[in-house]
């Protein structure tokens, strides 16, 4: 009696590239095993089912097998339902997946994240405020993997943001009025307006200076988790004045 296939789960292909004369391998981010490395064997053949199919951004159906880090993929069935990015768009698509790849662990679920992803490229189709969708989910991100960030009180008196003050936001530390030890050496920190967190806490990106001093954060942030690893996508918007 054949073995039955694992469900199928739903996923998007984060990156891939050539094995050998045939195969693909993939990274794919699925909703409920999170990042996953995956062997597509005979996918570039020209009459693979696979062919055509295994595209960024597109939400598929997969099943896969296998004990090993890198699993074997046994189908994949396109889903629907999305459009094509193009143009700023899909540079931003592109640095969504450089994030995941570089800052997820793979096998961690994070199914409130997969749905964070599919909405950032629905709003990236349909919305033309392409830097907000981005800060959304840099912003969900860093919570997602633990480094939730203080918004709505002074990391150091525990006191709500004052809209009208000035703090500066300390790595691992958060938001602090006052900084203690303000020239210690080896500590990173950003000076913020009060009203910028209170707003990023909101979620609401309309004020521009908001939007300015937020795009500093995450980028203080994610490059700090980062550690040695570079963002090649977010070069790319930056010349397009797009990040």
């Amino acid at each position: 009696m054949a073995k039955a296939l694992p469900e199928a789960q739903p996923a998007f292909v984060l990156h891939s590239y050539p094995y050998r004369e045939t195969s693909l391998v993939l990274e794919v981010f699925t909703r409920t095993h999170g990042r996953i490395a995956l062997m597509a064997r005979g996918a570039r053949r020209p009459r693979s089912a696979l062919r055509g199919v295994l595209r960024a951004f597109q939400p598929l159906l997969v099943t896969w097998g296998g004990k090993s880090e890198l699993r074997t993929l046994h189908k994949a069935e396109w889903q629907g339902g999305l459009a094509q990015l193009d143009g700023s768009a899909l540079l931003c698509g592109f640095y969504l997946n450089e994030l995941l790849l570089k800052l997820l662990p793979r096998e961690a679920p994070h199914e409130g994240l997969y749905e964070s992803y599919l909405e950032t490229l629905q709003a990236l189709m349909s919305d033309a405020d392409h830097p907000a969708s981005l800060r959304r989910f840099e912003l969900r991100l860093l919570q997602e993997l633990g480094y939730a960030l203080t918004l709505d009180r002074d990391a150091e008196s525990g006191a709500p943001i004052d809209g009208q003050a000035s703090y500066e936001y300390v790595i691992e530390r958060g938001p602090m009025r006052s900084v203690r030890g303000a020239h210690e050496t080896g500590v990173k920190r950003l000076e913020l307006a009060g009203q910028t967190l209170l707003d990023m806490a909101r979620g609401d990106y309309g004020n521009t200076v908001t939007m300015q001093q937020c795009k500093a954060l995450m980028r203080m942030l994610i490059n700090h988790y980062l550690g040695d690893q570079v963002l090649n996508t977010r070069q790319l918007l930056r010349d397009l004045q797009q990040l």
